[in-house]
Formats: C-alpha cells, structure tokens, sequence
C-alpha cells in the first residue's frame, strides 16, 4: 500500500526534489540584494563623513555648532547627511528584520517585535530629516562665538 505525503511529512531520501510553489515572491532575494548594495554606498558615505570631520581642517577640535551649521547650508551636505541617515536606517532595520524572522519562533512575538523595530525605524528616520533640513545655522539671540562665520550679527 502506498503512503500518501502530506506537505508537513518528511520527503524520503531518495525521493526526487519538488520545488514548492510560493507567493511571496522575490522579496527576500531583492533584500538580500539591498543589503550588499547599501553597504558599499555606506562604506562611501561614512568614509566621507568622517574624512571631511575629522581630517579636513582642524580635525575633531573643529567639530561644534557653527561647523555643523556651516554644512548644514550646504544642500551637498544635506543630501549626504540624508543618504546616510536613511541608507544606515533601513540597511540595519533590514538586517534587524531578518534577525528578528531567524530567531522569534512564534508569530505573535515576531509581529510584535517587527512592530517595535519599524515603528523606531519611522520615528528615527522622520525626526532626522526634519532635523536635517529644518536646522536653523543662525539662530536668533545666540552667542556670536557659536555661530557660523556666514550668519551677520544683527
């Protein structure tokens, strides 16, 4: 008499490889993906960043409210701020994530985990850009010797 397989049962051995059909589609390969690429660019940005702190000019003796005012004004350094921020948010919400699928073994304490993890993703990512480019380099009624040499003392 022949056994019937269910999906759950265990294949024999020796019997042929049957791919399962899935509708989940490719996301976890276009993850897999994202995450190679947005390391490299991170690897860019951050070497970047850090060169232009802390080797350019006087180094990280320099570093205070008028430098990051200074480039703050700039759009370039906006936008390389703002790559970085999001790039680095989402290439470690990804790796958290499937961290999080690898390790949870129920579904209950998976969603509830995934939930935390991109409800602090939300709230980094949109407190950081408004912080970004709502920055004000010359605040009104600041000291003179903290503000940026481009803000006029009115």
């Amino acid at each position: 008499m022949a056994q019937t397989q269910t999906p759950s049962a265990i294949a024999a051995p020796r019997s042929p490889y049957a791919r399962r059909k899935t509708t989940r589609g490719n996301y976890e390969l276009y993850s897999w993906v994202f995450m190679r690429a947005s390391g490299v660019v991170l690897v860019v940005l951050i070497f970047g960043h850090l060169f232009v702190n802390l080797m350019v000019g006087e180094g990280v003796h320099a570093i205070d409210f008028a430098f990051v005012g200074g480039k703050w004004a700039s759009p370039f350094w906006q936008v390389w701020d703002l790559l970085m921020l999001w790039l680095a948010m989402i290439h470690g919400t990804n790796g958290v994530r499937t961290i999080i699928n690898d390790y949870a073994q129920r579904d209950t304490t998976r969603m509830v985990l995934k939930g935390l993890l991109y409800l602090a993703f939300t709230v980094v990512v949109v407190l950081g850009t408004l912080v970004i480019f709502t920055f004000n380099p010359c605040p009104p009624d600041a000291p003179a010797e903290l503000l940026a040499s481009f803000c006029s003392a009115n």
